[in-house]
């Protein structure tokens, strides 16, 4: 193969994975939405094997599900995954502050651009414009993240960020957005970053976590709830034709948890 082909190759294996990556975040594909490498390849015109490793990296970052027989699935997250991002991110934001001028560098030059992220982001959540919300957002903190000094960590918030953005997007679109369950301090934290006010960059910094795990705490209280409803309706259809003998029992239905208003991942 030559340099010029493997370079087109890997270019355009990045593009299936962006593009496919912005259809998740976007929620135009659901979660538990199964496809093939076949499948995906008659759909943009190219060969399988972009497209094949363009779903195996998008399996990596944890965004599909792979299944050697049915091809691949929008990864479904549970509250439980939800909550264990937010709380995975806090730990290891708590981390960087033990000694932050060891493992974080602000460059003042960088602030301009993220403080147009902050702003957009802001401004597309009071809008209800969520597509513009989740690019800016995700901007946002990446950006962010090249102030940390260590890339595998920074690359490890992006990945957490995005997971969270896809447990979220499909609840938002049905259920809408307000400020009970958005976060609107981009821009907070971002100016206190620019003063090297780090007591308020961490009280910031704790505050966004907090919000999310109170989130968490809330939608499990819905699924609780939605769950012993389901049970109530099932024992009163069970009773409702008189006592059961034997062979006649009606089998219980399995509880679906009801859908859940959305969080700015």
């Amino acid at each position: 193969m030559s340099p010029s082909a493997g370079v087109t190759r890997n270019t355009l294996r990045q593009q299936i994975a962006d593009a496919l990556r912005d259809e998740v975040l976007a929620g135009r594909l659901p979660p538990g939405r199964e496809f093939t490498v076949k499948q995906i390849a008659e759909q943009y015109g190219v060969s399988a094997t972009p497209v094949r490793e363009a779903l195996f990296d998008l399996s990596a970052q944890g965004l599909l599900a792979s299944d050697q027989h049915r091809g691949f699935q929008v990864r479904e997250f549970t509250v439980a995954d939800y909550r264990a991002m937010a709380e995975a991110r806090a730990l290891v934001v708590e981390g960087l502050f033990r000694n932050p001028a060891e493992r974080v560098a602000v460059r003042p030059e960088g602030l301009a651009s993220i403080r147009r992220r902050a702003a957009e982001a802001v401004r597309a959540a009071k809008g209800g414009d969520l597509d513009v919300l989740i690019g800016y957002d995700l901007r946002f903190w990446r950006e962010l993240g090249q102030f940390v000094l260590n890339p595998y960590i920074a690359d490890f918030l992006t990945r957490l960020r995005v997971q969270a953005w896809v447990f979220a997007v499909h609840r938002l679109r049905r259920d809408g957005m307000d400020e009970n369950v958005l976060w609107f301090g981009h821009e907070e934290l971002v100016e206190a970053i620019a003063r090297g006010d780090r007591e308020q960059v961490h009280a910031e910094m704790c505050s966004y976590y907090a919000h999310a795990l109170a989130w968490a705490d809330r939608l499990e209280a819905r699924e609780a709830e939605g769950d012993g409803e389901q049970n109530a309706e099932g024992g009163a259809e069970g009773n409702a034709d008189g006592p059961a003998g034997p062979g006649s029992a009606v089998p219980p239905q399995s509880p679906q948890p009801p859908e859940s208003p959305g969080h700015c991942a």
